[in-house]
């Protein structure tokens, strides 16, 4: 009897079954926890370098400043918008050197926003722990041969 224990004891019967369980949980879970972290940071830093890229080319196109400014808005939120980054209207910084709207003007435009990671509680999420700063920034200059407003 206490040799068959012994056997039994020394086999390797439902070994497979624990490593994978522990492979599983110690390495596959923290990978695909990264790579769907990555994924939304890289899906943000594309949604802030095109809403960068069309509040600037809004900006440019529009015929007065008030009309300048409201278009880089709306440009910026669908940039956002359209990868899934929620418009917190913070967002959007314009800057010129003199005139805004002059012809040869370089015109400033950086968006910027933080990108929670995924499946983490408020409480994390909302700290410098469980975000990433994303930003981007465009320069666009006023055509030579526009029309003054």
């Amino acid at each position: 009897m206490r040799q068959r224990l012994l056997q039994r004891l020394r086999g390797d019967d439902g070994a497979a079954v624990v490593e994978f369980v522990v492979l599983v949980v110690l390495v596959i879970v923290p990978i695909a926890y990264a790579v769907i972290a990555v994924m939304s940071v890289q899906s943000a830093a594309y949604a802030v370098t095109q809403a960068a890229r069309e509040a600037a080319r809004a900006f440019t196109q529009a015929d007065g400043l008030a009309e300048a400014r409201s278009a880089a808005r709306m440009a910026t939120r669908v940039a956002l918008a359209d990868q899934g980054v929620p418009w917190r209207g913070d967002e959007l910084r314009v800057d010129c050197d003199g005139s805004c709207l002059a012809p040869g003007t370089s015109i400033r435009v950086s968006v910027s926003t933080r990108v929670r990671l995924p499946f983490l509680p408020d409480s994390l999420a909302d700290s410098t722990v469980g975000a990433v700063p994303v930003s981007a920034v465009h320069l666009a200059v006023i055509d030579d041969y526009r029309d003054v407003p």
